[in-house]
């Protein structure tokens, strides 16, 4: 397994910043499906104690993102083809609908916002940049201010973290337009159609799932 990148954290803010570090790890693909994680490396890598990572990891658990296996190894949820299905499913319904919630509320002061992330996105080095594409999707739900929607999005983003860790292997993720259907959404925002603004999510988050459909056939011949 590649060494995954995780900051050290603010020991004066342990028990937050752990579980944002972590869950940060995942939004960006840092894990992929079947990793095997070991508290003490976290503790490592982090600089802090166990206790924690501990904690955070209780959280990363009770999300979906990691599992506590009958051995007591934590493991990244293994490539499960009916997950990935469900996690489609559900983020394009949950996504869908923020979205149309953040319209109702999104002003010019949003609009240049989102704008200047792009902006910013596009000069990036990183092909492909999760770390942006992140920042975008959730300054854009964000502008929902739904405290039932958010979070549940956050805990499909992280369950779909390990996948990304797939995905940007894949040499198509490097040839992709990356922001082209951000550019669409907040496009069609604008103009004030919700319809045209759901269609261009819907096509960023099917490309995304795309890319790994020969790993979801390879294991369907292999079930």
């Amino acid at each position: 397994m590649n060494q995954p990148r995780l900051a050290r954290i603010d020991q004066s803010k342990l028990r937050e910043t752990v579980y944002d570090a972590l869950k940060g790890a995942f939004t960006r693909g840092e894990f992929a499906p079947g990793d095997v994680l070991s508290l003490r490396d976290l503790a490592d890598q982090l600089g802090c104690s166990m206790t924690p990572v501990r904690e955070a990891v209780r959280r990363l658990v009770a999300e979906g993102a990691l599992i506590d296996t009958p051995s007591r190894t934590l493991m990244v949820p293994p490539f499960d083809a009916r997950r990935i299905s469900d996690l489609k499913a559900a983020r394009l319904a949950l996504e869908s609908l923020t979205l149309r919630a953040a319209m109702d509320r999104a002003g010019a002061d949003d609009f240049a916002r989102l704008d200047a992330l792009l902006r910013e996105a596009e000069t990036s080095a990183l092909r492909p940049d999760l770390e942006r594409n992140y920042a975008f999707h959730f300054a854009l739900y964000s502008l929902s201010a739904s405290p039932v929607l958010l979070p549940l999005i956050e805990a499909l983003w992280m369950q779909y973290g390990a996948y990304l860790n797939l995905v940007i292997r894949e040499e198509q993720a490097l040839q992709l337009e990356e922001h082209r259907h951000h550019h669409e959404i907040v496009a069609a925002m604008k103009a004030g159609d919700a319809d045209a603004a759901v269609a261009a999510l819907t096509r960023d988050i099917e490309r995304s799932f795309a890319l790994l459909s020969h790993r979801i056939e390879e294991a369907a011949r292999h079930a």
